[in-house]
């Protein structure tokens, strides 16, 4: 069985090669949102149908309608960050989604009552700053893209609630909560849907299917099995740093694939978020943060 550190880099580097795949599906945000988390449901329920029985405890009503829920600001927090792009630039709204580990980093101690040492908070903001350095790009701020930054901002903070909100459900597998979070963002999603042009699936080629099918299985049905299984055996501070290596990707990906130009301050900032990264990752090895 992989390790709690090893599925949530695994998971962090999926999300960071998204794009690469997204952009081969010729349909809108919202509806590529839809499919995403219903190939996803498909493929994380046969999956569930295959894996021996766990002996955590399964998850009880309650907890059941929660990561449904869960699952609705989920595909909200999507549907936020796609209407984000529409106002302002990638990068400035990847910026304010971003803040989402700000969040769970402020509140982790609160609700967890984490222990934090200095060393891993000096690795948090020096990881914080390459992450400016590395999605800010220098971009200004017009009245249009402070819009996009406020639904930027409000996805971060649908996607830090559902990060914290899945650590204090500690009953079922991160593959029986996957399967509710992705039925509950179907559900939001195929009323959004409708709303906002309505589905055109049929209307796809060969090359947008593939894409689509790749999106679903692997980038939101493994890579949220993977995450959602990590975090809840991850203390909230260290989820928060790892999931920098997200964007870092991102920035390989659109040198690499999209031939997209990257300044030097943001190849700066992207050493200083894997540095920063592998020196936490060390130091929580030595000294981990215990809950008390």
């Amino acid at each position: 069985m992989l390790q709690p550190r090893t599925m949530n880099i695994s998971a962090m580097v999926l999300f960071g090669t998204l794009s690469i795949f997204v952009r081969g599906v010729d349909l809108s945000s919202l509806e590529t949102a839809f499919w995403r988390g219903l190939i996803a449901l498909a493929v994380l329920s046969l999956l569930r149908l295959v894996t021996p029985r766990s002996d955590i405890p399964p998850l009880s009503g309650r907890q059941k309608l929660v990561m449904v829920l869960t699952g609705m600001a989920v595909g909200l927090n999507w549907a936020l960050l796609f209407t984000a792009y529409n106002y302002t630039s990638v990068a400035v709204a990847t910026l304010a989604y971003y803040f989402a580990p700000v969040l769970v980093m402020a509140l982790s101690p609160l609700l967890f009552r984490e222990r934090t040492t200095p060393w891993q908070l000096l690795c948090f903001f020096a990881a914080t700053a390459g992450l400016v350095l590395v999605i800010s790009g220098g971009a200004t701020l017009t009245a249009g893209n402070l819009v996009g930054v406020g639904f930027g901002l409000g996805a971060a903070c649908l996607y830090a609630t559902v990060v914290l909100i899945n650590k204090f459900c500690p009953g079922g597998t991160g593959l029986d909560r996957s399967i509710y979070q992705m039925a509950g963002s179907c559900l939001l999603l195929v009323v959004l849907v409708p709303l906002r042009g309505g589905f055109h699936l049929m209307e796809c080629d060969v090359t947008s299917l593939v894409n689509l099918l790749i999106v679903g299985v692997v980038h939101t049905g493994l890579a949220y099995w993977l995450y959602f299984t990590s975090i809840r055996d991850l203390p909230g501070t260290q989820t928060a740093i790892l999931s920098y290596i997200d964007p870092v990707v991102a920035i390989f990906v659109s040198t690499l694939f999209f031939r997209e130009s990257v300044a030097m301050s943001q190849w700066v900032g992207a050493a200083l978020i894997l540095g920063c990264t592998g020196l936490y990752q060390v130091l929580s090895i030595r000294r981990p943060a215990t809950a008390k």
